[in-house]
């Protein structure tokens, strides 16, 4: 059954190499960590929804949005996937739904974003407001699509196929069904972040960390299929 359906679009990705003791609190049962060349790696993802369905249905204000998550990658058997940290958005019924149905971590927050295309160059801008601060990420990217080459570090953070949550001693797990992406080169980036307040304490230390790489995936339609729980 497809839950849900939408087009994720202009997919801003800062990846971070970090201490996998870090994660594994967060690790949900029956699946371990994926790491790419021995390194254990998490991610600051923004990007749009646009022509959300759920259930095949169109719900008023909540076609067309942002979201920004922080999410790291597990394994399962022969199926990669990502758990979320949080993931924030404008909507308060998306996040009823996300919590209720697939034990997600949504919160629900004031959002806006920026496009701007140049003759030479184009601008994706997310922000989101915490304790009355803005914080923000963005990059200028060329124009021209690229393909994601395999067995690189950009395809191992894009390639991720299934989402997993805790529910309780249990796991839940949901598929991701996607072509693969495309990217535009990114030329450069801003992350203006306090991690601490945006996620908890335990991601402080990522406040002014150099990211180890920096995607522009254009993305593509997209369908979330029905959750199953795992038989741990």
């Amino acid at each position: 059954m497809t839950f849900l359906k939408a087009y994720w679009k202009n997919l801003v990705l800062i990846n971070y190499a970090i201490n996998p003791e870090i994660l594994k609190p967060y690790v949900p049962k029956g699946t371990e960590l994926d790491l790419y060349n021995g390194k254990c790696y998490v991610s600051l993802v923004g990007f749009m929804f646009e022509n959300t369905r759920v259930l095949g249905l169109k719900l008023y204000g909540h076609i067309n949005f942002e979201e920004v998550n922080l999410r790291f990658y597990v394994k399962q058997n022969d199926k990669r996937g990502v758990v979320f940290i949080k993931e924030i958005v404008p909507k308060p019924l998306i996040t009823f739904i996300a919590n209720s149905i697939y034990q997600e971590h949504y919160q629900t927050l004031k959002m806006k974003h920026n496009f701007k295309e140049n003759e030479n160059s184009n601008l994706y801008k997310y922000e989101w407001l915490v304790n009355d601060k803005w914080q923000s990420v963005s990059v200028t990217t060329d124009k021209t699509p690229k393909v994601i080459h395999e067995n690189t570090l950009d395809e191992f953070i894009t390639e991720h196929y299934f989402g997993y949550t805790k529910n309780g001693n249990k796991t839940l797990e949901y598929e991701v069904v996607h072509p693969k992406w495309k990217q535009l080169k990114v030329n450069d980036f801003n992350v203006d972040v306090d991690f601490g307040e945006t996620y908890s304490t335990g991601f402080s230390f990522l406040n002014g960390l150099n990211p180890d790489s920096v995607i522009l995936a254009i993305g593509s339609e997209i369908s979330v299929k029905g959750k199953k729980t795992l038989s741990n």
